[in-house]
C-alpha cells in the first residue's frame, strides 16, 4: 500500500483531535476520513461590497454588477465519454472480469465529472465569499426543478446546490454574510423602477417603459441583492441562525452591520467547526 498526497494536513493536529475515522470506497481507490474538531474560521477585512446572484444555465452565475460566470457545463462534455464506456459494459458478459473493469472504468469516469463540478464550485464560492461583505443568492428548489425533464439533465449538470453549499460554507469560515432570498418575480420585475415585465425564457433581454434596457440575468442579479438587502431573511451563517436580528436597510453603513452581525455569541463560538482530512490508500 501506498500513501498518496494530502497526508500532510493529519500532522498538524493533535491526535486526540481525531473524532471519528471512516473508509469508504469510491471508483479510483479507498479513502481514509478523519474527522477533526477544531476552530476553522478567518476573519477577513470588511471591503464595503455586496453582490446578488444570478444562477442559470446559459451562464454558471451573473452578478449584479453584470459579470457572467461561464457554465463548463462538465457532464455535456463527458457525456460522450460515458456512453463509450457504458456500451462497453453492456457487450460484457455478467459476471465476467472485464464486466466488473469496464463498469470500474464507467465508475471513474463518473467520478472525475463529479470532482470537476465540485471543484468549480468550491472555487468560485471562495472567491465570491471573500471579495464581498453579503452575497445574495436564490432560495431556488432544486428538485422541484429537475422535476421538467426537458432541463432536469442540464440543471443537474450546473450544480447550483453544491455551489449554494460552498457559499454558506466559506460565508461561515470567513464570517462573511450570505442571503437566501424569495427568486418570485426576480427576473420579471425592473431593478429600476420595480415595474412587473412579463417575460419568457426564450426573452433574454429585460426592456422596461422607464427606459431601463438590461440582459434578463443582470436585472435578476440586481434584484436578488435589492431583496437581500431589504430584508435579510434567511442567511447560511451560524450568526444569524441564532436568532440576532439580521434587517438591513438601504443606504446604511454595511461595514458596521457586518460587524454587528459577526459578533458570536459563547454558545455559538463553543461550536467549534469540523474539518475533515482525507488520505488516499491506493493498492499498487
Amino acid at each position: 500500500m501506498s500513501v498518496n498526497q494530502g497526508t500532510w494536513d493529519l500532522w498538524c493536529f493533535d491526535q486526540k483531535l481525531i473524532k471519528r475515522v471512516r473508509v469508504v470506497q469510491r471508483a479510483d481507490g479507498y479513502y481514509v476520513q478523519f474527522c477533526v474538531k477544531i476552530d476553522n474560521s478567518e476573519q477577513l477585512e470588511a471591503t464595503g461590497y455586496t453582490i446578488g446572484l444570478d444562477v442559470g444555465l446559459k451562464d454558471f452565475y451573473t452578478d449584479s454588477d453584470g459579470y457572467s460566470e461561464p457554465n463548463p457545463r462538465f457532464y455535456r462534455k463527458g457525456e460522450k465519454r460515458l456512453k463509450f464506456h457504458q456500451r462497453r459494459v453492456s457487450r460484457k458478459k455478467k459476471g465476467s472480469t472485464n464486466r466488473k473493469k469496464a463498469i470500474n472504468r464507467l465508475g471513474r469516469t463518473h467520478l472525475k465529472i463529479s470532482r470537476q463540478r465540485e471543484e468549480h464550485a468550491k472555487i468560485l464560492a471562495r472567491c465570491v465569499i471573500r471579495s464581498n461583505d453579503l452575497v445574495a443568492y436564490e432560495d431556488l428548489r432544486v428538485k422541484n426543478l429537475v422535476k421538467n425533464h426537458c432541463l432536469a439533465k442540464s440543471i443537474n449538470d450546473a450544480g447550483w446546490y453544491k455551489f449554494r453549499e460552498w457559499l454558506e460554507h466559506f460565508g461561515t469560515k470567513f464570517g462573511r454574510i450570505t442571503v437566501a432570498v424569495n427568486p418570485a418575480y426576480t427576473s420579471q420585475n425592473c431593478s429600476s423602477c420595480g415595474e412587473v415585465v412579463k417575460k419568457s425564457l426564450s426573452t433574454r433581454t429585460h426592456v422596461c417603459k422607464c427606459g431601463c434596457q438590461l440582459d434578463r440575468d443582470h436585472n435578476a442579479a440586481i434584484n436578488i441583492l435589492t431583496r437581500a438587502l431589504g430584508t435579510v431573511g434567511h442567511t447560511g451563517t451560524y450568526q444569524n441562525a441564532r436568532g440576532d436580528s439580521t434587517s438591513t436597510l438601504l443606504g446604511s453603513d454595511l461595514v458596521e452591520q457586518v460587524g454587528s452581525l459577526n459578533r458570536e455569541s459563547p454558545g455559538i463560538s463553543a461550536m467549534g467547526s469540523v474539518k475533515l482530512v482525507y488520505i488516499s490508500f491506493v493498492q499498487k
